[in-house]
């Protein structure tokens, strides 16, 4: 089961019968964008999420995927990260690490993760310069090839949460947000670098995100403070990948 442009041109709604599905149909659409550009002789900048998802995206990668992409060619940063250190089980960048970087033959200098050594704005600085140091401009404005994200059920999307709205028009790369619960530091980027992507994936999947996910794409009363449907690019793509189960009250 698959449907696409559910409500309107700016936004490509994708549902499918189950996250296997959604995964495999993403992980081809990957390759296939990773290999254009490679083909226009250009570095594939990507940022990824964590959570759940993304875990079976980088399994499936690492274990179909391993010698089809042009690894060298792609260059991975993440949306957030929370605050730890690279080996701490809460790291994104260890999760990434332990499913797909240590299965595929991709240079180290590829990936991009973010160092917090114990301050949050000298890690949020060096991320910064670490983004300016390898992204192109376009009109004065860093790109991202792609930015894979997900949905909080309460409406965030990377580390940008609902009561730190501000982080959707700052002016920095990256900001230091703070979860409204656990009240843990992570490094966001924030909404500007987010919409000047050329493209931007949602992957959310599981009947517990059915609620949020309607009420976004739907644009139900209070959408316009949820985070994620603040995301709006200037002039890329939004692509919503859905399972049966996410989208199940659209």
């Amino acid at each position: 089961m698959k449907k696409s442009n559910l409500y309107n041109n700016s936004q490509k709604i994708n549902v499918f019968s189950d996250t296997d599905i959604l995964v495999r149909k993403f992980s081809l659409k990957f390759k296939n964008d990773s290999d254009k550009v490679f083909n226009e002789n250009r570095k594939y900048f990507v940022a990824l999420s964590g959570g759940q998802t993304p875990k079976k995206l980088f399994k499936y990668l690492a274990e179909n995927y391993i010698d089809k992409i042009h690894w060298s060619n792609v260059h991975f940063f993440w949306g957030d990260e929370r605050c730890v250190q690279l080996d701490n089980s809460e790291s994104n960048y260890g999760e990434a690490d332990r499913l797909l970087f240590s299965k595929i033959n991709i240079p180290k200098e590829n990936i991009h993760p973010v160092i917090c050594d114990g301050n949050s704005e000298t890690a949020r600085k060096k991320y910064e310069e670490e983004i300016k140091s390898n992204l192109f401009k376009k009109n004065d404005k860093l790109v991202f090839d792609l930015i894979i994200l997900g949905v909080g059920e309460d409406g965030h999307t990377a580390s940008i949460f609902p009561n730190q709205l501000n982080f959707i028009s700052s002016t920095n790369i990256c900001e230091i947000a703070h979860h409204p619960q656990s009240n843990q530091e992570r490094i966001t980027l924030t909404g500007p670098v987010i919409m000047h992507a050329k493209k931007i994936v949602f992957l959310v999947t599981g009947e517990s995100k059915s609620e949020i996910v309607c009420k976004i794409l739907r644009k139900c009363v209070g959408y316009d403070k949820l985070p994620a449907a603040l995301i709006k690019p200037e002039s890329g793509i939004v692509e919503w990948y859905l399972d049966r189960e996410a989208a199940k009250k659209l």
